[in-house]
């Protein structure tokens, strides 16, 4: 380990989302977001990521036609400092019956335990996104069903899934997000029965649960797979979206019933079924 590393902070004004995405599609390592920031750590100089990110609010503004502040830090601090820091800082967290926790801190009997680290993988159960799908899983999710994670990041619901007793099958675009997710789920005792790198047409099974904590424009390009997905009773567990979006992803699920409205902060978690159901 070297003595020093380097610690890039973005801090958008807005359109969280699409700087979550950029960062996710474009960084050769993990990153921590929170509290509207997003935080980058690595032992090589962050320079070129931070040119990187200047470039995308141009291009954004110039698509949306409308001005982007971003809050640019970068910092060479000692790595013996961050570590204990870092550690300091992640605290447990219980959401229904899960007790996400990370492996240095021990689990909590008689509580679902979730074993999951955060430094290299968004998707901890701290997020208001993936808070709000692990209570929609823990009131959706029965023993016996079959539930696919779509966009399955960390693996986190996935694993939620697997502790209720679930079938699980997940998928990710992202190579590295597949790997991180049958890695923690090795970690966690239990397994996915399939997972692919891809979308939700790389299955044309029918599942009980169908998740997708993603954002809302997807949400809203793939409705119609995540719809096909359906068993006649299924259950469709949508996330990722802010409040101001949701009228919009409801447009593309008009031919659904919404069943539950799970609201955090300004992100909305919808669950909603097939109508008539």
């Amino acid at each position: 380990m070297q003595e020093y590393y380097y610690e890039l902070k973005i801090t958008p004004s807005a359109h969280l989302e699409l700087f979550a995405d950029f960062l996710a599609d474009t960084l050769p390592i993990g990153f921590e977001e929170r509290d509207g920031s997003f935080i980058v750590r690595s032992e090589d100089e962050l320079e070129t990521i931070s040119w990187g990110v200047e470039q995308f609010k141009e291009a954004l503004e110039q698509a949306l036609q409308k001005p982007i502040d971003v809050e640019i830090e970068l910092k060479k601090e000692k790595n013996s400092d961050w570590v204990k820091a870092y550690q300091e800082s992640i605290t447990p967290i219980e959401i229904g019956p899960f007790y996400i926790h990370p492996t240095w801190d021990e689990a909590k009997e008689g509580m679902l335990n979730i074993e999951l680290d955060p430094a290299l993988a968004f998707g901890t159960g701290h997020h208001p996104t993936t808070a709000a799908c692990l209570e929609a899983i823990a009131s959706e999710v029965k023993a016996g069903d079959e539930v696919a994670d779509i966009g399955c990041g960390s693996g986190i619901l996935g694993i939620a899934a697997a502790k209720m007793g679930a079938i699980v099958d997940a998928c990710d675009t992202d190579p590295v997000s597949v790997g991180n997710s049958l890695e923690n789920a090795d970690v966690n005792g239990v397994e996915f029965r399939e997972i692919w790198e891809g979308s939700a047409q790389g299955t044309q099974k029918k599942y009980d649960v169908v998740i997708a904590n993603i954002v809302a424009d997807v949400l809203v390009f793939i409705a119609s797979d995540l719809k096909r997905l359906l068993k006649d009773e299924g259950t469709l567990v949508l996330s990722g979206i802010l409040d101001k979006y949701e009228d919009k992803v409801l447009k593309a699920y008009v031919d659904c019933t919404v069943v539950k409205r799970i609201e955090r902060e300004e992100w909305v978690t919808l669950v909603v079924s097939k109508k008539g159901k």
